[in-house]
């Protein structure tokens, strides 16, 4: 394929401010890649995540945190979908076109493997960024090459022997973590690079996390993950200052590291970056703020920079407080409702828990997993063994012993203003049941339940406070899975024997996506209202605060939209 390559946008000589996004940070998947570049019109760099040739799964959660305000630790690991995928997807996005400069992430631990990423996404790209940087990959990887200068080069040097017909622009992400880094990024010049992206982050070090006295990430360096955020503001600025010498005036820098308003975007600038990326600051500012905080963080530094006065609007969309902090819990009780479900009682409540939010647990040592709230106090969860975190709540957890927690996270659903409701849960989605039966009580909403369960005898977990609230139906799936739906009719016949039109009913879907998939097509089929069909898109996330993207559901973070999204959103986007 092929496509009109733009000219690289050039600042620091004429102190104009070119915004991107950094690798691993939101842009990291094809539909936040396409929400940047439909809307957030001020950043003309989007950077993907690292990908490899082969998937890599990363490292287990948690993989971020926040010790303090603005300050964060990673250890991702370079999660990715494999190069067959990322090709896949990138080819989708080229097809549509992008308004924005597009920066590829690569990631390997030889050169042969580097020069198969450069001449796979040379196609797509207009420039690709060797991560030569990352400080927690596996043992090979990232700053295992930046922090040797002859390594670096000698790497650069073969993919471009290899490969000297590449179209794209070839830059190298370079570590904070040498005493020489200037040296280095002349190096990888002279040997045939085009640019140099810096910095990533620094480290590693241990986070320990302040209630519990407990290292936090997960990590294939014991523990150990880079540093992000404002204390690294320092030390990116005197980096690109020193590449900048080394490397002359006409070489090509994105400068990174601790940039959260306008004022450092153009110290950022004055330091020597042509191009400016914002990464851990979108934690705070969150998702429904980024068009406007990108705006103003351009306008501010831009103001700066031509020494106007301004006034500095872009802090007004950050919090002061850390997002990620753990609070201890007691459990006082754990109750077996099946081999492979357990329910959790707290010692606390969460008052304010809404529908469409969700919690982290967290047992160091082992790791953490988003959940939703089932009952607000005392604070109560359903925990389905399927995995490690699981297993271990099992295994591990008992009366008395203490259990971390941070959140909520996502956002209160919206409900539908209907004359009725009705509520289709799957497996372990009654938990999330229960938040939402308040809310539609607080609003006089009469409302009915549909739900399927694995677990023979008709019984469902919640099946005693969810009845307070409407009739009660529980389906055992009895060897067929989704045997409850078999139910739908009769449901909607009863909702509608007052008279009540099909379209008056709101419908809310919880429980496995292929769950809520094929109840979504069954209830199109018999006409309602998509508008009022919600679903509660439970994505993995890895982080609950913005960054990670993993999420992301046709664009929109569930970390910062909420869980619940209509129906004709998710048809709009093609994610039904």
């Amino acid at each position: 394929m092929s496509f009109t390559r733009k000219p690289f946008p050039m600042g620091h000589k004429d102190k104009s401010v070119h915004l991107a996004t950094v690798s691993g940070v939101a842009s990291t998947k094809p539909d936040l890649i396409k929400y940047f570049d439909e809307n957030v019109t001020s950043v003309e760099i989007i950077t993907t995540k690292s990908f490899q040739v082969r998937p890599n799964p990363g490292n287990r959660e948690p993989v971020i945190c926040e010790t303090s305000a603005g300050n964060f630790g990673n250890s991702v690991g370079l999660r990715n979908p494999g190069m067959a995928i990322a090709v896949r997807d990138i080819h989708k996005l080229r097809d549509k076109g992008l308004r924005a400069w597009l920066n590829v992430s690569v990631s390997a631990d030889n050169p042969d493997d580097f020069t198969t990423l450069v001449k796979v996404f040379d196609s797509f790209s207009d420039s690709i960024e060797l991560n030569f940087s990352c400080p927690h990959a596996k043992s090979g990887y990232g700053a295992s090459i930046g922090v040797d200068k002859d390594i670096a080069s000698d790497y650069v040097k073969k993919i471009c022997e290899s490969y000297p017909e590449r179209k794209s622009l070839l830059f190298v992400k370079l570590t904070p973590n040498v005493d020489n880094i200037g040296e280095i990024a002349k190096a990888v010049i002279l040997a045939g690079a085009d640019g140099i992206s810096a910095i990533n982050t620094v480290g590693p070090v241990e986070h320990i996390d302040p209630a519990s006295g407990c290292s936090i990430l997960n990590s294939a360096k014991g523990g150990k993950g880079g540093k992000s955020g404002l204390w690294v503001r320092d030390i990116a600025l005197k980096a690109v200052s020193e590449i900048r010498k080394a490397v002359g005036d006409d070489v090509p820098i994105i400068g990174m590291g601790g940039v959260s308003d306008g004022p450092s975007c153009a110290d950022m600038i004055k330091a020597g970056a042509d191009a400016v990326g914002i990464g851990s600051a979108l934690a705070h500012v969150g998702q429904k703020n980024w068009i406007e905080f990108f705006n103003e963080v351009q306008d501010e530094a831009s103001k700066l920079l031509a020494g106007k006065e301004v006034t500095i609007r872009s802090t007004s969309y950050s919090g002061k407080k850390s997002l990620m902090n753990y609070r201890p819990f007691k459990v006082i009780k754990k109750i077996l409702h099946s081999e492979d479900t357990a329910i959790l009682i707290l010692d606390g409540e969460m008052k304010n828990f809404e529908a469409g939010e969700f919690v982290f647990l967290w047992i160091p040592g082992v790791g953490e997993k988003p959940f939703s709230v089932a009952k607000k106090e005392p604070l109560t969860f359903v925990i389905k063994k399927i995995g490690v975190f699981t297993q271990a709540v099992f295994d591990k957890i008992n009366e008395g012993s203490t259990i971390y927690l941070r959140g909520p996270y996502g956002n209160v659903v919206l409900p539908a203003k209907a004359k009725k409701a009705i509520i289709i849960a799957g497996g372990t989605g009654e938990a999330v049941a229960l938040p939402l039966a308040q809310r539609l009580s607080d609003m006089k909403t009469p409302m009915s339940f549909l739900v399927g369960t694995s677990v023979p005898g008709n019984h469902g977990i919640l099946q005693e406070p969810l009845s307070e609230f409407g009739p009660y139906r529980c389906i055992s799936d009895e060897g067929k899975p989704g045997r409850a739906l078999d139910s739908l009719d009769e449901v909607i016949s009863e909702a509608q024997a007052d008279g009540t039109d099909l379209k008056e009913i709101a419908f809310y879907l919880i429980g496995p996506e292929i769950f809520m998939n094929i109840t979504a097509k069954k209830l199109l089929v018999k006409g309602v209202s998509a508008e009022m069909t919600l679903l509660s898109m439970e994505k993995n996330t890895m982080c609950g605060v913005g960054l990670c993207g993993e999420c992301s559901c046709g664009g929109r973070m569930t970390c910062q939209y909420g869980t619940f999204l209509p129906l004709d959103f998710l048809i709009k986007e093609n994610v039904l």
